[in-house]
């Protein structure tokens, strides 16, 4: 399906509007998935033009999205990557874990980014930065749609190491730790693993393992939460 090629439209606005010199593109993977972290990638492109074919990861396939995202770490001006474990986000919520992983991203660029294009309509980082927040960023925003690839390809080879090393019944290398039939029947089995988020709804249908369930203190990260169902949408 054709899409339009992303821009540098939002950043050279945020440049003109607030005088920001240094823009980083910020996007997060692993919000919806029942274990591993998530994950957020900042990116700085500055203003030359992006690789041929870069969009949101979402609409790429996994062949094209590993060679893509070699080639934008060399690309890219900077970029660093930030996790939320699943304890943190079960002790914090989804909300405040997504801020504490993105905060250790832009923190981990090497330069201070003067504003932040941030993917979707809630500002999640707050002060003290300077935040625009844009609807389908990652597929708009030639900075949102590099930091997309990045980490949607770092976090899926994480998760593709943890079902290589021990966890191969969870399917995790092909569902990256998100609702699938195999990621449900495995913990029907054998519960969850040290990687996955125990605070979430899922352990509700899960009667022989709901005892290890997590209660989150804050309600309004609770009412946040992501793909808490035994569904299967990713």
């Amino acid at each position: 399906m054709p899409y339009e090629p992303p821009t540098h439209t939002v950043e050279r606005s945020l440049r003109a509007t607030s005088g920001a010199k240094v823009v980083a593109g910020v996007d997060e993977v692993g919000r919806g998935a029942w274990a591993g972290p998530v994950t957020v990638c900042a990116a700085v492109t500055g203003l030359r033009r992006a690789p041929e074919g870069l969009t949101d990861s979402k609409l790429l396939t996994p062949k094209r999205r590993t060679a893509l995202a070699a080639e934008l770490e060399r690309w890219v001006t900077a970029y660093a990557l930030g996790d939320a474990s699943p304890e943190e986000i079960d002790e914090l919520g989804m909300t405040a874990a997504l801020r504490l992983a993105a905060v250790r991203a832009l923190e981990g660029l090497p330069v201070c980014p003067d504003a932040v294009i941030l993917d979707g309509k809630h500002d999640y980082l707050g002060s003290p930065w300077q935040v625009r927040t844009v609807i389908k960023g990652d597929q708009s925003c030639i900075a949102v749609a590099a930091a997309s690839v990045i980490a949607k390809v770092r976090r899926d080879t994480l998760m593709a190491e943890l079902e290589a090393e021990r966890y191969a019944a969870y399917g995790f290398g092909a569902n990256a730790g998100y609702p699938s039939p195999v990621h449900k029947a495995a913990l029907e089995e054998l519960g969850p693993t040290p990687y996955h988020r125990l605070s979430w709804s899922y352990l509700d249908a899960l009667p022989q393992w709901r005892h290890l369930k997590k209660v989150r203190l804050s309600a309004e990260a609770a009412a946040l939460e992501s793909g808490g169902q035994l569904g299967f949408d990713f």
